[in-house]
Formats: structure tokens, C-alpha cells, sequence
């Protein structure tokens, strides 16, 4: 038994080790095994993304390039490439081994087989490369609306980032070919707009001698069909100022041949805004193409958009200052002033800066011409002799209808976006207009002649300035208050010959009694006595002279109507006044105030006077 117990001992102690062995053992290869797996996960990551599968390959040598699996394969192939670019950076050595397949697959050249595969000359980049330049050369045929419809080359941008990211040479190949091609197509396009456009414009315009201060003569119609109108018409806004407005600006081109069609004709603001329009239209949609399709922004996508757009924006510049060097039409350069305020705001919406420097330029060209124009008409103005004008009345001179006509079309005009420089181009034409009103005037004998031209000329610039400038502009106030000094001053004159008398008697005495002498009126019963008598006997038939000459000196019957009414407010506080003096102690007892007519009663009577519409 105890033998046996020995050798039982001695088996347990040799099982014991073996287990010990074996547990060793599986810890070792359960190392082993997850080191494997560690190897082979990130080896698969490796392999998945270097090895180029044969579908991949017969989708991109056997695929045409608009189908929509072409663009996937493009896709997978790129992340390939950069995958390689990845590796090899690292110092991979299993990336010579596919680089060769990538590079045959990405570019043309001379492979005998490629996973078994017979290889064609034509590759990746070869076939975008073709198909690109076969949609730019597309846009070579005419077209109608003056679109170039490059925004469907966007849907195959990815082709563009893929030469970008594989092939620069070949990319800038591209964008070479479509900057030469479209820049040419654009200067086409708008040369051959810009010149039917010019067809349809008025064919009179304002000339070199229609100035403000030259005699009004007969001249053709001016901004309508030809007909016979005075050149008044020149300095007229009429319904113009529409093509600024939000409608109007952002309306539809002209389209040339239509007019033509329908003998329609246009101001030059009209057609200007047109081609600015689609210049604008176009310009912005070039713009965002370039810097989504090329992968641009900033100042390369600038210096792109110019090498595309720059020889259009060239033509237009260069036309432009040909047709201003001749042009002596101020609301139309001025209207054309504020279209390009308005365009500029719009690009800036839009998120084009790239246009910034051309409207610059155009308003460069614009304002030196428009402050040149009003300095004509300024300088003919000043120059202006009233004597060599033929006879003279007292009615509006057409010289005064024109400047008001003139500066309430560009005062409204400049409303929208005001501007100091217009105010004061506007200033010195003002100032030059009251000059010449005033020369005018002196050319009447007698002093109430020369107020009721002047109150009807101030008058009539006043009203139409008010038709289309705010109460509150310089202009209107201006002339209000040359309109209410002159007013008063007709009606001193107005009341002078029937009721100067009375007037003379009533300051005297109330500076008399101002000053503390009213003892000496004692000594005025007689003329007071005549005053009273004298009033009296003919105050009605003085006012009914009155009020009818002033409704035969006034153009506008609401300007008549209301210096009637002034004036008999006058002559009721002048009277009042008179009743004050003789309630003096010194006149009270005088038998002539008896006849004094009441005051309630003088009213009720004047108002008989007053005008109805």
C-alpha cells in the first residue's frame, strides 16, 4: 500500500506539471493569436486600400464618362491615390506595387496588361479632359438670351478637383481653354448686344446747344415719336425716373430685334440699364461658377473672373466713354449714376466683390460728365441777356419752367440716394437762376410789375418742385421763403394807391403815440375826417379793382387766391389799427367817427371778395 501510494503521489506530481505546461502554452498562443488578428486588421486596412480591384479598373477604361457609376469609380479611385500618397509618405513598401496600376489608370500611356486587362491609350484623365473640353466647346453655339449656360458643367465639377488633386498640368490645360473660350464669347456676345441695343435709341437727343439759358426755338421731339416740341422737353423727368425703380430695375433685358419689330425706341438710360443688367446678370453667375467649378476664392478667384470677364468689362468701358464724350442729356447720365448705385448694392447681396472695381470706373466715366453738363448749363444761364430776349411779360419764363422742371427731376432722383455733390452742383445752378430772375425783372419799369414777375416765376418753381422733392429739401424752403417776401412786398405795393393814406396816417400815429406824443394828433381831426369819409366812399370799389387786378396779374389761381386773401387780411388789420388811433382821448370826441364803418361788418363784406374755386 505504501508503494502504491508512493507511485500514485509521484503520477498527481507529473499530471500537475504537464497542466502547468499546457496553461503556459495557451497563454502563449492566445498572444500569439491576438498579435495575428492586430496584424491582419491593420494589414487588411493596407491591402483595402492599395489594391485596385479589377471592377474598378473595367469601369474606368470601359465606362463612358456620363454615366453616373463613372463618377464613383473616379471617386474611389482618387481615395486610392491619396491612400498610396499616404503610405508612401510613411515609407511603405507594397505601394511600388500598385503605383504603377494607378498611375496607368489615372493617365495616358503604354501599359500591355493591367490585372489581365489589355490597356487602351485612353485612361481616367484623358477621358475627363475630353469631355470637359467638349462642354466648353458647346457653349460656342448661338445663342438667344445672352446666357451661357456654364452652371451644368457644375454637376461634373468632382472631374475638375480630380486632374486638380492628379494631374495639374492637365487641370490648368482646362481652365486655359475655358477662360480663352468663354472670355471670347462673352466680348462677343455683348459687342454684338451692345450694338442692336444702340439701334433702338431716340434718334434725337440732347445736343450741344440745348442748354438751359438758350432760347426756347422749335426742335424735334425729344423722348417720344417724332414730332414738333420745344426744348423744354429736354429738362423734363416725365416718367424716366421709373427705370430705377425696384420693378423697373430688375425687369427683363430688351430685347433688340423685338423693339425693332415694333418701332419701339428707348432713352439711353433704358438701353444702358439693360446691358448693365445682363452684364451684371452674367458677372455674377461667371463669378460663383469659377470659384465652385475651379475650387477659387478670394483673390484668385478675382484675378480668374478678369481673365474671363475683363476684355467684355474693357468694351463696355471703352464704349461707354465714346458715347459720353457727345452726350449732353444730364438726367440721363444722372439716372445712369443711380442704376450703378443700385447694381453695386445688388452684386454686394449677391456676394460678388469682384465687380467692385468695375463700377468704380463707370461712375468715374458718369459723374465728370453730369457735373460738365450742369456746368453748361450754369454758364449759359449766367450769360444769359434779358434784353436779347424778345419781349418780356410778367409770366413764368420758360428759362424758370426749365430749371424747375430740371432740379425737381434730379432732386427726386437724388432722394432715393441722396448725395451731397448733386446738392451742391444744384446749389449753383440755383443760385444762378435767382441771378438771372432778378436781371429779368429789372428790366420792368415799375416796381409792381417786376413783384408779379418775380412772385409768378418763384411760384411756378416752387409748384413744381413740390410735385416731386420732400417739403423739407433746401430748394422748396429756398424759394418759400423768396415767394412770402416777395408776397408781402406786392401787397404793400397792392394796397399802396387806394389805401396809402391810411396806411402813412396809422404809423405815424402809432409812433406818436409810441413815443408819448399823442397830444400832437390834435392837429389831424381834418385829414382823419378825410380819411374816414375817403374809406367809406370808396373802399368797395378799391378791393373789387384790386382783387381783379391781381386775378389778371397771376398764372395760378391758387397763388391769386391766396394774395387776395392776404391782402384784404391786411387791409382788416390796417383798419383795426386806424380804429385803435382814433380811440385815443385826443380823437374820441371826433363827429367823424361816427362814420366809421364796424369792423364785423367790413368783414362780413370782404368776404363777399373772396375768390371761389
Amino acid at each position: 500500500m505504501e508503494q502504491m501510494l508512493g507511485a500514485f503521489q509521484s503520477d498527481l506530481s507529473s499530471i500537475s506539471s504537464e497542466i502547468r505546461t499546457l496553461q503556459e502554452q495557451s497563454g502563449a498562443m492566445n498572444i500569439r493569436l491576438r498579435n495575428r488578428q492586430a496584424v491582419r486588421g491593420r494589414l487588411g486596412e493596407l491591402v483595402d486600400g492599395l489594391v485596385v480591384p479589377s471592377t474598378l479598373v473595367t469601369a474606368i477604361l470601359e465606362a463612358p464618362v456620363t454615366e453616373a457609376r463613372i463618377l464613383e469609380q473616379l471617386q474611389e479611385l482618387d481615395a486610392k491615390a491619396a491612400a498610396v500618397r499616404e503610405q508612401e509618405a510613411r515609407g511603405t513598401a507594397a505601394c511600388a506595387d500598385v503605383r504603377g496600376v494607378l498611375d496607368r489608370l489615372r493617365v495616358k500611356g503604354k501599359s500591355p496588361q493591367l490585372h489581365g486587362l489589355f490597356v487602351p491609350h485612353i485612361y481616367a484623365v484623358t477621358k475627363i479632359h475630353e469631355f470637359i473640353l467638349q462642354k466648353i466647346y458647346s457653349f460656342r453655339k448661338p445663342m438667344t438670351n445672352y446666357q451661357i449656360p456654364q452652371t451644368a458643367l457644375l454637376k461634373y465639377r468632382f472631374f475638375y478637383q480630380f486632374l486638380l488633386g492628379n494631374e495639374r498640368a492637365t487641370a490648368k490645360e482646362i481652365r486655359d481653354e475655358y477662360v480663352e473660350t468663354l472670355s471670347k464669347i462673352y466680348l462677343s456676345y455683348f459687342r454684338s448686344y451692345l450694338g442692336r441695343l444702340m439701334k433702338v435709341q431716340y434718334e434725337e437727343v440732347a445736343e450741344k446747344d440745348d442748354l438751359m439759358g438758350v432760347e426756347d426755338t422749335a426742335k424735334k421731339g425729344f423722348f417720344s415719336k417724332p414730332s414738333l416740341r420745344s426744348r423744354n422737353t429736354i429738362f423734363t423727368l416725365g416718367t424716366r425716373g421709373a427705370v430705377i425703380s425696384p420693378t423697373e430695375l430688375e425687369a427683363p433685358i430688351l430685347v433688340p430685334h423685338t423693339a425693332q419689330r415694333g418701332e419701339q425706341r428707348y432713352p439711353f438710360e433704358a438701353l444702358f440699364r439693360s446691358q448693365h443688367y445682363a452684364l451684371l446678370d452674367n458677372s455674377c453667375r461667371e463669378y460663383l461658377f469659377i470659384c465652385e467649378f475651379f475650387v477659387v476664392s478670394g483673390p484668385a478667384a478675382h484675378d480668374l473672373f478678369h481673365a474671363v470677364m475683363g476684355p467684355t468689362l474693357a468694351m463696355t468701358l471703352k464704349h461707354l466713354e465714346s458715347y459720353l464724350a457727345d452726350c449732353y442729356d444730364a438726367i440721363a447720365v444722372f439716372l445712369c449714376i443711380h442704376i450703378v448705385l443700385r447694381f453695386h448694392n445688388i452684386a454686394a447681396k449677391r456676394d460678388v466683390p469682384a465687380l467692385d472695381r468695375y463700377w468704380e470706373q463707370v461712375l468715374a466715366l458718369l459723374w465728370p460728365r453730369f457735373e460738365l453738363i450742369l456746368e453748361m448749363n450754369v454758364q449759359s444761364v449766367r450769360s444769359t441777356d434779358p434784353q436779347r430776349l424778345g419781349g418780356l411779360d410778367t409770366r413764368p419764363h420758360y428759362i424758370t419752367r426749365r430749371y424747375a422742371e430740371f432740379s425737381s427731376a434730379l432732386v427726386s432722383i437724388n432722394q432715393t440716394i441722396p448725395n451731397e455733390r448733386t446738392l451742391q452742383l444744384l446749389g449753383q445752378l440755383q443760385v444762378e437762376v435767382e441771378n438771372f430772375v432778378l436781371r429779368v425783372a429789372a428790366e420792368f419799369s415799375s416796381r409792381k410789375e417786376q413783384l408779379v414777375f418775380l412772385i409768378n416765376n418763384y411760384d411756378m418753381m416752387l409748384g413744381v418742385l413740390m410735385e416731386r422733392a420732400a417739403e423739407d429739401s433746401k430748394e422748396v424752403e429756398s424759394f418759400q421763403q423768396l415767394l412770402n417776401a416777395r408776397t408781402q412786398e406786392f401787397i404793400e405795393e397792392l394796397l399802396s394807391p387806394p389805401f396809402g393814406g391810411l396806411v402813412a396816417f396809422v404809423k405815424e400815429a402809432e409812433g406818436l403815440i409810441e413815443r408819448g406824443q399823442a397830444d400832437r394828433l390834435r392837429g389831424e381831426e381834418a385829414r382823419v375826417t378825410q380819411l374816414i369819409r375817403g374809406f367809406g366812399s370808396s373802399w368797395k370799389a378799391s378791393v373789387e379793382s384790386l382783387s381783379q387786378d391781381v386775378m389778371r396779374s397771376f398764372t395760378n389761381f391758387r397763388n391769386g387766391t391766396s394774395i387776395i386773401q392776404g391782402a384784404l387780411t391786411q387791409l382788416i388789420q390796417l383798419y383795426h389799427r386806424f380804429h385803435r388811433v382814433l380811440a385815443q382821448p385826443q380823437l374820441r370826441a371826433l363827429p367823424a367817427r361816427a362814420e366809421l364803418i364796424n369792423i364785423h361788418h367790413l368783414m362780413v363784406e370782404l368776404k363777399k371778395h373772396k375768390p371761389n374755386f
